[in-house]
């Protein structure tokens, strides 16, 4: 991958649109954007409206273009955004036009990287980038947009510094007589790495709130057959996705839905009914449901006012369905509902929603630690902790593993790096961007 190259790719969505942009990065686009705008000079953030006209002089389209001087753009680089009609065969045109100016077209994530290269960004910053591109509902633009505006990388900077000054003075120990160090320093040392130590194993116990937020909340709703799970599914998804049937085991395999609960993304799914069956698709249908349920965060399960008393797992949520069909609500700690009259329905999603809140720490602000972060940050911990534990009054140690702790999370910024990290992290984006 040349860095020299200028390369160009469609920013905004792809099919039919009232309005396309499409970025190109490069080295001295001045005298190009000058061209095509028809200009012998403009100003930088400026918009020109023009008609933009391929090298035979036949136009392309009418076009509103701006130009950005380096390095005051998204690459660092000299940037132009061409905002044409959205129609694909306009796309196409342009395209075709830029190729001929000797521009490639960027691969996944390439925008990124430049601007990465350049110092625009850090490695959490892409990562915030990547999980705002995914972002469904409003807790997850918010939680994405602090990390890709540097939240989570200032953290990390923070942590990185303290590390680097804890193994010089740790090495400092070892080279310098005590009188001629600061009073306690061994005492300081060691507070200091419990300090990062303590924050770093906070961060890593609140990945399951950062995944709840990014990931979504996975809901699943379990029980016997016949209890009118898939009815109560389609009543929450608003949409007939589950069959719904008297006969028994009628539900074989997990039917999800996403959707919006509280502003979280949730990941809702029925599951086959539990009982003994020799049915062996249902079997599978069964075993699905066993695994669903071990990676439920929530799990809603659904008996009825005459059926089972089944015993429930801790931290399962009680809901009797069917209470139309009865007078009495006599089961302790359940929620009564109906879904086909809807009776106790809002008292099921205020739970929910209490529940869901509770799992996301009420969408308070958590480092957006992805699979990537969380191992760096568990080596982070291990190497701080050894410090702790494992020198034995060997500062010489102590500096080494405070050192791996610092590169594990420059690591994280993309301070100390592999192009196999790099890769992976800027494959996940789009070509845009």
């Amino acid at each position: 991958m040349n860095n020299n190259d200028t390369i160009f790719a469609l920013s905004s969505g792809h099919g039919k649109s009232g309005v396309a942009v499409i970025r190109i990065s490069g080295n001295d686009l001045q005298d190009f954007a000058q061209k095509i705008i028809g200009r012998a000079t403009l100003a930088p953030r400026h918009a020109y409206f023009t008609n933009l006209a391929d090298n035979a002089g036949e136009i392309i389209d009418q076009c509103v273009i701006i130009y950005f001087a380096a390095p005051h753009s998204f690459t660092g680089t000299d940037v132009i955004e061409i905002h044409s009609h959205g129609a694909p065969a306009v796309i196409n045109k342009i395209f075709e036009f830029l190729r001929t100016h000797d521009m490639r077209i960027a691969t996944p994530g390439e925008f990124s990287r430049r601007a990465f290269y350049n110092g625009k960004m850090d490695l959490s910053d892409v990562d915030g980038l990547a999980a705002l591109l995914d972002a469904e509902t409003d807790k997850q633009r918010a939680a994405a947009l602090k990390s890709m505006m540097g939240g989570d990388g200032t953290v990390y900077a923070d942590w990185r510094q303290q590390m680097l000054e804890i193994s010089a003075y740790a090495a400092a120990m070892t080279d310098y007589p005590a009188d001629d160090l600061p009073a306690n320093i061994e005492h300081t040392v060691h507070e200091h790495i419990k300090t990062l130590y303590t924050a770093i194993s906070a961060a890593l116990a609140k990945y399951k709130t950062a995944r709840a937020i990014r990931g979504g909340v996975n809901i699943v709703l379990v029980g016997e057959t016949n209890v009118g799970k898939s009815s109560l599914f389609n009543r929450i998804v608003g949409a007939n996705r589950a069959i719904v049937s008297d006969t028994p085991g009628t539900t074989r395999d997990v039917v999800s839905a996403n959707l919006d609960i509280d502003g979280f993304l949730v990941n809702m799914s029925d599951t086959a009914g539990i009982r003994e069956t020799t049915d062996s698709v249902e079997r599978i249908g069964i075993e699905r449901t066993n695994q669903e349920i071990e990676n439920a965060d929530i799990v809603l399960h659904i008996i009825t006012p005459n059926g089972n008393a089944t015993p429930i797992a801790p931290g399962e949520i009680l809901v009797v369905n069917k209470c139309d069909t009865v007078d009495s609500h006599n089961i302790e700690n359940a929620i009564y509902v109906s879904a086909k009259t809807g009776a106790g329905f809002d008292e099921m999603m205020k739970t929910l929603c209490t529940r869901i809140n509770d799992i996301t720490g009420h969408g308070e602000s958590v480092l957006m630690i992805n699979a990537r972060t969380h191992d760096l940050l568990a080596t982070a911990a291990r190497e701080l902790e050894n410090a702790m534990t494992k020198s034995d009054g060997d500062y010489d140690i102590l500096a080494e593993h405070v050192r791996y702790a610092a590169d594990a999370i420059g690591k994280i910024l993309g301070t100390i790096g592999t192009s196999e990290i790099l890769d992976a992290t800027f494959s996940q984006l789009c070509l845009g961007k």
